[in-house]
């Protein structure tokens, strides 16, 4: 017998074993006795020397080849006994090692071979068949084909036989069930055991409740609860009765486990019902069998037992999966307002909307038919979640996607990954758009470079357009009687910014206005202009004294507006300047001291500012209609208002309602919401992120199976709902919050009183589509101080959520406003995010059926009686506000600024995109300074083309005033570049509070590869732009794209490189295919030195399929810029850096897009030199030598999304039921940082050369 060298040639149990090697085959059917004594004594050795199994088991020793030889030899039962004794003490320890060296021998094919032949004997040997489980029951779960194996030879029918006979022995039993335990873990032997009656089997064993034999029962329902994931099993279990049975037992244990001793056989239980209720069947059944209160009764009894934590979660992911599945409460998925387009495409989502039924308020009938088509939810199938989703309920199913799909969507067309520089469109057709390019040909002959503006600079942008107005003529009356020159009618307020240059280009046909809402009776407003010094507020506060301020040059311009207040005590306006200590000064968020008074209510020209509640003290409050205003047709209150501009340069509160009545809605809104109208100061205290609470997520979801459970509990009161034509707002009873959404980028559809402080929040869909549910912005009134109230918006569609991670939600506080402190807060608790009960049609999944909506639920309590609450998503951000900022950086122009705004085209919905150009003006009209402006290199931005991401226009904001302002390193920026900047790509989707659409339904940033004129108009004249400059030869150097990102957190760009995508992909290229400039880094990597909310180990230069039609692909592509990003900021906060742990705020934001200006200033020293190899070793020093490879397995695609899938993860075992709470992680692109090396950038080229 072949020995180890570390093994003693002498040791007496090899010397056995060699033996019974030589007596393997007709010796040992003859001398039965001898194999008998000398089993015996291996045995006998191995049980008392440990040292013997290590000799039989070490590394080169025959001792387990001779073992199961000579038990496939023998046919002496006490032998053969003898070896499963052998074979069970080597097995028993080995961590596992030794278990697959006896399957790898083919141990596990000799027992079921023994196994058969003692079957036929008759009676067969109850020991035999006992060491023969046993064994299995060891060998089982480490052979992968044990099941295959077991039913090929006929194993399966051994075991069912021997239990159905040995129901009473328990000491047989038990390894029976072990064994069927293992078998029925293949999907094929659970169905043929259970068509061999072992399902019935099994509920026989495990009831009635007794706390005899505990362990066999435990074994008994992990075998059953194996059995039970066959479909096919569990409808057998339904018709059986056996669902009333299992809660039944539950319930025993439940109340006798005092002690909490047998909590695996309670989760066994669980575990039975979770497979059951995975079909339809089972979940009818235990709703029947009133399994929800059993549950949620004895799963409200373990909350305060933390280690009875596995239990809750399972009963809560039972219970969730068997809450009925609802439609929202809405008679149709589509937008509550219509938008007809004057064009529908032949295909897409839009033209799949147009063919259901009529949408949109206009639809009051709830016919059955026509909304089951539009809405079908029904519970029709048994696998609406796959095992892996119910097991898990990690709620990342886009992200399970991408890991299954791994790198699927990176682009591997080489044709496709190399820029074309292919503008497209003939130059004939092109050169309508050198009007917007001026400063390319203008000569400045005409311009008096010592006088202090240039009548060719002037804008062409009329930010308040009003030729669409005139049905809804709006007179200001005031509350004295006020001299004609005071009260305006909305026609002369294009004096507010005059206007020179080209007219803008044509617009679209006329869109189709939906039905008005309830027209507001203009003729009861109220305004009063006050000039005393001291006048009593709600508050009991005086005003500061009027004070006299010499006309700067902002008042100036003021004069030319047709001003609804006059400002009674406001201070000199500082000069705006873009440094920033001086800007870090004026936006410290100190309490603004500076007052002026309005009356209330304050409608404003048929503009109300929000309704406000008359009579005595300050009782801000919402109401529907012409109501409000008849009920305050006496003396109104007069408020105290905080003059924002004092800490805003940009801000200013009439000039905003002004641009508010130039704006075109679908709604037609006629009210102001209050932060919009005082401006947002940031707070000078930060704002962490919220940390998660232990266990939040599962007792929400438990107060929202109480929904069910008592239904007699829930008011179920409908107290605000855009569908409803009259009047959104229900009647007032003092017991209800009152919410309202109707002012721009407002989006909430309806409210529903769940509890007395609960509401359930249902958002509006963006126009002309059914979906897209993310963004809100509604006020809050009539709240009671110290109440907490839940907030649960219940129509998220995302799978994941920064609301799990530390976001918390924003709320604006008029009552604060009024006290000096105007400003978003993060506000919030128990916040989280997850899957609920109510349906998603498949026509809004994309055809996807069983797909649920997601829940962002948070509470809140408010600090003031009377107030006037505002929450959104992030900080909201206007059409108007952009018109307002524009405006107010036209006045801060020096005469070294070229400064010009036109209007680039008309939206859908009747608004103007503008379009900016901001450079240096020349020192001077001679050739050489006028040449030298001409041929500053083009900047092209743009921002917000999907309205939800306000974050987006904040970032703008900094990066515009940082452009206007009057620091040196501006001052070198306007000389060095030309910026050409769209502000606002999505217009009409920030107007009527859409999402990620425009009003065609559609996301514009899928339209670049061949936009409409017709429905995509802004990014068809943006484009257009862009080719003209191809054509010219005067490409951007840089093009970006500023966005925001809902799932990740930082700043972070997106570029375009052929060499990391085909390295991502594996496809083959040659070294020709992958010369590549890597300039495309640079500007990334300086962002990262300089921009403390920048990441660049987020960043990703993959070229994806899914963003081929994004302004990011399409421009490097397609017009030929290799610096062509989206710059993606985070909603959340941050995770590294200086704002580590901290929520993003609009300092920071305004921050960023300063600092993307100071990147670019830098970036000009590299591309200014003229040593193109210089250029190239400078870059490539800023992208460092060392790296680390990136992983070829991740992918930045996300379903519908400018955003990669979501990197972190969540202990989901605590909060939705996951069994062995290990989180899942998603593998995404992810560049980490050498703490060696910090500026070091992961350079993919250098790897490959290593």
């Amino acid at each position: 017998m072949a020995t180890d060298k570390g093994v003693p040639s002498n040791s007496r149990v090899l010397m056995l074993l060699a033996q019974l090697e030589r007596m393997n085959g007709e010796t040992m059917v003859r001398d039965v006795e001898t194999a008998r004594q000398v089993t015996a004594k291996i045995y006998h050795l191995i049980q008392t020397q440990e040292k013997s199994g290590k000799e039989v088991m070490s590394k080169g020793s025959s001792g387990m080849e001779v073992i199961l030889a000579s038990l496939e030899n023998t046919r002496d039962v006490p032998t053969t006994l003898n070896i499963l004794y052998i074979l069970s003490e080597l097995l028993t320890v080995g961590r596992g090692r030794r278990v697959g060296v006896f399957v790898s021998k083919g141990g596990t094919g000799i027992l079921f071979q023994i196994l058969i032949g003692a079957s036929k004997e008759l009676p067969p040997s109850e020991e035999l068949m006992l060491q023969l489980h046993s064994l299995l029951a060891k060998v089982g779960p480490k052979d992968r084909k044990f099941g295959v194996k077991a039913r090929l030879s006929g194993a399966l029918n051994v075991t069912v036989n021997l239990t159905k006979q040995n129901l009473q022995n328990t000491k047989l039993l038990l390894p029976c069930l072990q064994v069927l335990r293992v078998y029925s873990t293949n999907s094929v032997n659970a169905i043929s055991l259970g068509k061999n009656g072992v399902v019935e089997i099994m509920f026989k064993i495990v009831s009635p409740y007794s706390k005899k034999n505990t362990s066999l029962l435990k074994v008994a329902l992990d075998a059953l609860g194996a059995l039970l994931k066959s479909k096919t099993n569990a409808r057998r279990a339904v018709d059986g009765g056996h669902v009333h049975i299992l809660l039944a037992l539950y319930q025993d244990w439940h109340r006798n486990d005092t002690r909490h001793r047998h909590m695996l056989i309670r989760k066994g239980l669980l575990v039975c019902l979770r497979n059951i209720t995975n079909i339809k069947l089972g979940r009818k059944a235990f709703i029947d069998a009133d399994g929800m209160r059993i549950l949620y009764n004895s799963s409200t009894e373990c909350l305060p037992v933390r280690t009875l934590d596995p239990l809750v979660n399972t009963s809560s992911l039972i219970m969730r999966k068997c809450f009925p599945k609802n439609r929202l409460p809405l008679p149709t998925i589509k937008s509550a307002f219509h938008y007809q387009l004057p064009h529908i495409p032949a295909a897409g989502p839009v033209a799949q909307l147009y063919s259901q039924p009529p949408g949109g308020r206009k639809i009051l009938q709830l016919c059955d038919r026509p909304l089951k088509k539009v809405d079908d939810v029904v519970d029709e199938s048994d696998n609406e979640e796959t095992d892996a989703d119910t097991e898990n309920d990690t709620e990342n199913e886009e992200d399970e996607k991408d890991q299954n799909t791994a790198n699927d969507d990176i682009e591997t067309d080489l044709n496709k990954l190399h820029p074309k520089k292919n503008p497209g469109r003939p130059f004939e057709e092109l050169r309508v758009y050198e009007r917007f390019f001026l400063e390319l040909s203008e000569d400045f002959q005409g311009y008096n470079f010592e006088s202090s503006k240039s009548a060719s600079t002037t804008s062409s942008f009329s930010s308040s357009s009003t030729s669409n107005r005139s049905s809804r003529p709006i007179i200001v009356p005031t509350a004295q009687a006020l001299s004609p020159k005071h009260t305006h009618s909305l026609s002369s307020q294009e004096d507010c910014n005059p206007t020179k240059g080209q007219p803008p280009l044509p617009a679209p046909s006329a869109p189709t206005p939906a039905p008005p809402l309830t027209p507001l009776e203009l003729d009861t407003i109220h305004l009063t202009k006050d000039q005393e010094a001291h006048i009593p507020s709600p508050d009991t506060r005086t005003t500061l004294p009027s004070l006299a301020r010499p006309p700067s040059q902002g008042q100036m311009m003021e004069q030319d507006l047709a001003h609804v207040f006059e400002c009674v005590s406001l201070e000199q306006e500082g000069a705006l300047n873009s440094g920033e200590g001086e800007r870090g000064l004026k936006q410290d968020g100190s309490p603004v001291n500076a007052t002026r008074h309005i009356q209330s209510p304050l409608l404003l020209g048929g503009i109300a500012t929000r309704r406000v509640g008359g009579g005595s003290g300050s009782n801000l409050g919402s109401e529907c209609g012409s109501e409000g205003a008849e009920d305050e047709g006496g003396e109104g209150a007069i408020l105290e208002v905080p003059d924002t501009a004092l800490l805003l340069p940009l801000h200013d509160p009439d000039l905003y309602v002004e641009m508010v009545k130039g704006t075109h809605s679908v709604p037609q809104y006629a009210e102001v919401a209050y932060p919009d109208y005082f401006g947002h100061v940031p707070p000078t205290f930060r704002e962490p992120l919220q940390e998660r609470v232990y266990g939040v997520q599962r007792s929400k979801i438990f107060q929202d199976i109480e929904r069910l459970i008592h239904p007699n509990d829930i008011v179920d009161k409908v107290v605000y709902d855009l569908d409803i034509p009259s009047c959104p707002v229900v009647e007032d009873d003092g017991e209800s919050l009152k919410f309202n959404s109707q002012f721009e980028s407002g989006n909430l559809r309806k409210a529903v009183q769940v509890r007395k402080y609960e509401y359930d929040l249902v958002l509006n869909s963006d126009i002309n589509s059914n979906h897209y549910h993310q963004w809100f912005y509604f006020e809050v009134s009539g709240m009671r101080v110290g109440a907490t109230y839940r907030f649960n918006i219940i129509n998220a569609e995302k799978s994941n959520s920064q609301f799990n991670y530390g976001m918390q939600v924003l709320m604006y506080s008029v009552q604060e406003a009024i006290s000096g402190k105007p400003r978003w807060v993060r506000t919030g608790t128990d916040i989280c995010y997850y899957k609920n009960h109510f349906a998603r049609s498949s026509i809004a999944a994309g055809g996807q059926k069983g797909k649920s909506y997601y829940t962002m639920t948070f509470s809140t309590s408010f600090s003031h009686k009377d107030d006037v609450c505002y929450f959104a998503y992030h900080y909201p951000y206007t059409y108007s506000t952009l018109k307002m900022h524009l405006s107010k950086l036209e006045a801060y122009r020096t005469p070294h600024i070229y400064l010009r705004q036109d209007v680039l085209c008309e939206t859908l919905g009747g608004n103007s995109c503008p379009l900016l150009t901001i450079t240096a003006m020349p020192e001077s009209n001679s050739n050489d300074h006028i040449c030298q402006f001409r041929n500053r290199p083009l900047i092209f931005l743009s921002a917000r083309v999907h309205p939800g991401e306000t974050n987006a226009s904040w970032v703008m904001k900094g990066t515009l005033e940082f452009l206007m302002g009057s620091s040196p390193l501006a001052g070198s920026l306007r000389e060095s570049y030309i910026f050409k900047i769209v502000p606002m790509l999505n217009p009409d989707g920030v107007v009527n509070g859409n999402h990620r659409c425009s009003l065609s339904g559609e996301d514009l940033n899928r339209q670049w590869q061949n936009p409409n004129l017709e429905l995509h108009p802004t990014i068809y004249h943006t484009k257009s732009l862009l080719q003209y400059l191809a054509h010219i030869q005067r490409a951007p150097l840089v093009y970006c794209d500023y966005h925001g990102h809902s799932r990740k957190k930082n700043v972070f760009m997106y570029g375009c490189s052929v060499k990391e995508t085909v390295w991502q992909s594996n496809i083959s290229a040659t070294s020709s295919d992958l010369q590549e400039d890597l300039g495309y880094r640079a500007l990334p990597k300086i962002l990262s030195q300089i921009a403390p909310a920048f990441s660049m180990g987020s960043c990703s230069f993959v070229v994806e399929r899914s963003k081929e039609s994004t302004a990011r692909v399409v421009v490097w592509r397609e017009i030929g810029v290799q610096r062509s990003y989206t710059m993606e900021s985070t909603l959340c906060g941050c995770d590294q850096g200086k704002y580590k742990g901290l929520q993003i705020g609009t300092r920071e934001l305004e921050e960023m897009g300063a600092q993307f200006c100071v990147a670019l200033l830098r970036l000009k020293r590299l591309t200014g030199l003229r040593n193109h190899q210089h250029l190239l070793d400078l870059e490539s020093d800023i992208i460092g030598p060392h790296t680390k490879v990136v992983s070829s397995s991740s992918t930045t695609y996300v379903m519908e999304e400018d955003e990669p899938s979501f990197l972190e993860a969540i202990d989901y075992s605590a909060e939705s039921g996951e069994e062995d709470g290990e989180p899942e992680t998603e593998h995404v692109t992810e560049l980490p940082e050498n703490p060696d090396h910090p500026e070091q950038l992961s350079d993919s080229e250098t790897n490959h050369r290593e």
